[in-house]
């Protein structure tokens, strides 16, 4: 990969200083969304580590993982699964509870989402502290899938949260920070 294409993405990814909250750098990437040619790349990016790794399922963190979970589904011709907030779906769920900096979190799945020994790819647009994707490989190793690894779009380095999920599979991400 030519370093003046993934120039070219990290171009499109803006600085927003103080949000959500004083200290914290926003990384917005929704200019990159609206080139269509940069999303088409940064998806492409995404996928091309696990073209060919039966990938049978792709499942996206909400919300933003959404956005990239259902393209790189579609480009490995693989389903996708939704995993949620707690109380978003409507029929009978798994999930998992876990720790934030104050309090906790839940995220949630169909408890039919996945079939035993799917292999599933994990989609999310950034890996940070890692406490997201843990729960999520944690939710969907209970039900039985295979995680054959996870990727994001940006990783912000200097809060290693690689060190959280690398013993789940494999952990590609395209931008780092």
């Amino acid at each position: 990969m030519p370093d003046s294409l993934l120039a070219q993405l990290r171009a499109l990814i803006k600085d927003v200083p103080d949000f959500p909250k004083p200290g914290i750098v926003f990384r917005d990437f929704t200019p990159l969304l609206a080139d269509p040619g940069a999303l088409a790349l940064a998806v492409e990016l995404m996928t091309n580590p696990f073209r060919g790794k039966g990938i049978e399922v792709v499942a996206g963190a909400e919300s933003r993982g959404f956005i990239f979970g259902t393209a790189v589904a579609q480009s490995l011709s693989a389903g996708f699964v939704p995993v949620r907030k707690a109380g978003k779906l409507p029929r009978r769920v798994h999930g998992v509870t876990y720790a934030l900096e104050y309090g906790t979190d839940r995220v949630e799945m169909h408890s039919d989402a996945v079939r035993p020994g799917s292999r599933v790819l994990i989609v999310d647009d950034l890996l940070a502290t890692g406490g997201t994707l843990a729960a999520c490989c944690e939710l969907l190793s209970h039900a039985g899938a295979t995680i054959a690894g996870i990727s994001v779009l940006i990783e912000l380095e200097s809060l290693d949260g690689r060190a959280r999920v690398k013993s789940f599979g494999d952990v590609h991400s395209v931008i780092r920070y």
